[in-house]
């Protein structure tokens, strides 16, 4: 629909709505692309009120909150970029959905994927974080775009693609440049213009594409907004590995030998070790509540935990003291370099999303976490090259981990500080993290804040154009005994608009009913004043932790 169209609605009479509406239907109909390597395989004009599907299994690996609001009328086109057959046989091509609604704010948004892509879901916007209740970018008026990222895959977990380069290219982030390109090429014929301003949104491997957007397409996007980035994922893929090897040996065993991951430690187990952190720690801020905002200031050592040779009281086997130790200072090869970096203590490992990643539930020598199950698969197809589809967690070695996934990490990993073009373009980054997230460690997320603020002139001038919002106790884009019900688009909206960035985002959440709190701007913690409802955000400032603790370890 052209321009001067939409601008004719506010003089129309009711009577003339259903010719209006006959107008954007066909104006969608008739859409098409002057690329020979593009194929447009729908285009549909979609009536107000149809409800969004629900997909769990997203869900489960982006955060993307459902959203329970019909769709305002938009068009909808589904395309195909570059078919092709791959180098493994497989057909490959870059499938994208584009929704273009009637009332436009002049706004596009590119939505991120989750796990190793492989699927299409619906392009809406939705706030990729479990708690958010914020209305999707669709229905706010942004044009939104997702894609599978140039490869077909029986679920979000599938990586055979790996076999093929131009597919691991474009998963990296090729798919990014091509899918935007078309999707405002597209823009400029429905409208008769193109986007005022361009914001890649996502979580998890949603949050790695958003930087990668931002890194390798600066001049594309002024918007990024980062969910529980896969910052360093190669190499969190490989203390995955590590993780559920350490686990193990602290496993009991089958009548077979085989360990059984989820009882390495138990529900009790981890309450136990959740409880003694929030001892440790939660009254740092000044207030003990169940949440441990003076997240840099946490200390702990599960060997405080240790039964005694009386083994009087709760406890933990000398096994499992040495399995948290080994999973949180991190993986590291035989001569103790380091692999990955370690973990945050906090609140939040006790929560199901933190089991269904590191142990699971299964009671049987079949594990079902998400560690175990998924990292064989991509680890082995794709991180690691030459690729070793055969892989099993077993054969890992972590003298070669690092060299071994070196290559597939330079086109992957997120994790260049060199943004100067996205800077001068007008760029502005949000990026929010899970301080219990099992995935993604929140104090890898730290180290590279520091090094991108050592390489943009310090902390200052960085705070002018990116901000980092830690949330205690959240896992993997959500849950956890956590606040996850926040709008970062929003923030980001009225930072484009007023250039002024977000001083804190209110968080609020189903985990504590009633409490509302500020996710302040790293690293800035939220600390209670002394005074007023500590069930109130306005009773709590966004402070700078104890300089002498400072320090992430």
């Amino acid at each position: 629909m052209s321009l001067v169209t939409r601008l004719t609605f506010c003089s129309l009479p009711l009577f003339a709505f259903p010719v209006v509406a006959q107008a954007a239907s066909d104006a969608c109909a008739g859409l098409a692309s002057n690329d020979p390597q593009v194929q447009l395989l729908k285009t549909l004009n979609v009536p107000a009120g149809e409800i969004p599907k629900a997909n769990p299994g997203r869900a489960a690996l982006t955060g993307q909150a459902l959203s329970k609001a019909a769709m305002p009328a938009h068009c909808l086109v589904e395309g195909l970029i570059n078919p092709r057959q791959g180098s493994d046989g497989q057909a490959y091509g870059i499938r994208f959905e584009l929704r273009m609604p009637q009332d436009w704010n002049g706004r596009f948004l590119f939505q991120g994927g989750g796990g190793m892509d492989g699927v299409v879901n619906q392009a809406l916007g939705a706030i990729p974080f479990r708690g958010a209740s914020a209305l999707p970018a669709l229905n706010r008026g942004y044009a939104v775009v997702a894609t599978d990222s140039g490869h077909a895959g029986k679920d979000s977990s599938d990586a055979r693609f790996g076999l093929d380069q131009q597919a691991r290219l474009d998963y990296a982030y090729a798919a990014i440049g091509q899918v935007t390109r078309q999707a405002k090429q597209l823009l400029a014929e429905h409208y008769g213009r193109g986007p005022e301003h361009s914001v890649f949104m996502g979580c998890s491997n949603g949050g790695r594409a958003a930087l990668m957007a931002a890194q390798r397409f600066p001049t594309e996007f002024d918007g990024i907004i980062a969910g529980n980035p896969g910052l360093r994922l190669s190499r969190a893929a490989v203390a995955q590995a590590w993780d559920t090897r350490a686990l193990e040996a602290a496993a009991p065993r089958t009548a077979a030998g085989e360990p059984i991951l989820a009882q390495s430690l138990t529900r009790d187990d981890m309450s136990l070790v959740s409880r003694k952190v929030l001892e440790r720690c939660d009254a740092l801020d000044g207030a003990r509540d169940g949440s441990i905002d003076a997240m840099s200031q946490c200390r702990f050592d599960p060997a405080d935990l240790q039964c005694t040779a009386d083994g009087q009281g709760q406890c933990l086997s000398a096994a499992k003291v040495q399995a948290l130790r080994t999973v949180f200072d991190g993986a590291k090869d035989s001569q103790g370099r380091s692999l990955y970096a370690n973990w945050p203590w906090d609140a939040g490992i006790a929560s199901d999303g933190w089991r269904a990643w590191k142990l699971g539930t299964s009671q049987t020598g079949q594990p079902n976490a998400r560690n175990a199950t998924l990292t064989p698969n991509s680890l082995g197809y794709y991180f690691m090259t030459p690729p070793n589809p055969n892989l099993t967690l077993a054969e890992v070695d972590f003298d070669q981990a690092a060299a071994a996934v070196a290559e597939t990490g330079a086109i992957n990993d997120p994790t260049g500080t060199q943004l100067s073009s996205f800077i001068a373009n007008g760029g502005k980054l949000i990026v929010i993290h899970g301080n219990s997230d099992p995935v993604f460690s929140a104090n890898d997320l730290r180290h590279y804040w520091h090094r991108l603020a050592r390489d943009n002139g310090g902390q200052q001038p960085l705070g002018q154009w990116a901000r980092l919002f830690m949330v205690p106790g959240m896992a993997h884009c959500g849950d956890g005994p956590a606040l996850d019900n926040f709008d970062p688009l929003q923030a980001l909206q009225d930072w484009q608009d007023h250039n002024t960035p977000p001083q804190q985002l209110i968080a609020t959440g189903n985990a504590f009913p009633g409490r509302s709190r500020p996710l302040c701007p790293y690293p800035l913690e939220a600390r209670y004043s002394g005074q007023g409802d500590m069930q109130n955000a306005e009773s709590f400032t966004c402070s700078l932790p104890d300089t002498q603790q400072h320090a992430v370890r």
